[in-house]
C-alpha cells in the first residue's frame, strides 16, 4: 500500500522558456530547415514534463526545504533537463531521468554541497531491517489523517532516508528507478526505504495514540 503526499504544487512553474527559440530571420533556408525539429523537440519535452511540475517541485522543496529555492532548483532542472533531452531514450521513464537531473543540480548547488558536507548515514546493502508486526507505516498514515503530523515526521526522518521513501511512496518509483535517480545500488535503495520506514512509524504512532 502506498501513501501519497502533496506538500505544495505549483503548477504555474515556468516551463523552458530558456529553451530554443525561432530564429527572427525567417528567409533563411537553413533556420526554415531547423526550427520544425526544435519545436518538435521542445513539444515533446513539455508534454512529458509538464505533468511532473507538481511533483519536480514537492520533491525540490524536500531537498532544500525553501520554496523560493525550490522554484529556481526546478527551473534550472527543467532548462537542463531541455538541453539534454536528446539524451533521453523514450523507452525509459522520463519521470526517473529528470528526477535525476533534478538531484543532480541540487547537488551542484550551494545549498547541496553544504548538505553533502553535513549528511552521513551508514548504508549496507546487504542487511535489510525487517518490520514488526504493527501497522505500516502508509496504514498508520491513511488512519492518522493529519497532514500536518504527516509532515512533522517527515521532517524529522534522516534527508538520504526521506529521500529514498518519498521517491517509493510518493512518486511510486521502481527500485531499479530509484538506485538511477540516486546513483546507489538497488540493495542500498531497498535498506534506505526499510529503515525509512520504521523510522516513520515511531515518530508518528505516537500522534495516532493520541487520536484514539
Amino acid at each position: 500500500m502506498r501513501f501519497s503526499i502533496v506538500m505544495f504544487s505549483r503548477q504555474s512553474l515556468p516551463t523552458s522558456s530558456d529553451g530554443p527559440r525561432k530564429t527572427s530571420n525567417p528567409g533563411s533556408t537553413e533556420a526554415l530547415r531547423i526550427t520544425p525539429s526544435i519545436a518538435s523537440r521542445s513539444a515533446a519535452f513539455q508534454d512529458l514534463a509538464q505533468p511532473l511540475f507538481p511533483s519536480l517541485y514537492n520533491h525540490a522543496f524536500w531537498l532544500v526545504r525553501n520554496e523560493a529555492e525550490a522554484e529556481d532548483l526546478v527551473q534550472e532542472s527543467l532548462t537542463k533537463a531541455l538541453r539534454a533531452f536528446d539524451s533521453f531514450t523514450p523507452s525509459t521513464n522520463f519521470k526517473a531521468w529528470i528526477f535525476r537531473i533534478l538531484r543532480n543540480t541540487f547537488f551542484t548547488s550551494r545549498t547541496g554541497i553544504a548538505a553533502s558536507r553535513t549528511i552521513f548515514i551508514e548504508d549496507d546493502p546487504d542487511v535489510l531491517h525487517t518490520q514488526d508486526a504493527g501497522p505500516t507505516p502508509e496504514e498508520t498514515l491513511i488512519r492518522l489523517n493529519n497532514q500536518a503530523a504527516i509532515v512533522a515526521a517527515l521532517g524529522q526522518l534522516q534527508p538520504l532516508l526521506r529521500e529514498a521513501l518519498l521517491l517509493c511512496d510518493v512518486e511510486e518509483l521502481k527500485y531499479k528507478e530509484i538506485a538511477l535517480v540516486l546513483d546507489v545500488p538497488i540493495g542500498t535503495v531497498m535498506s534506505r526505504i526499510s529503515r525509512a520506514r520504521q523510522a516513520l512509524r515511531q515518530l508518528i504512532q505516537p500522534e495516532f495514540r493520541k487520536q484514539l
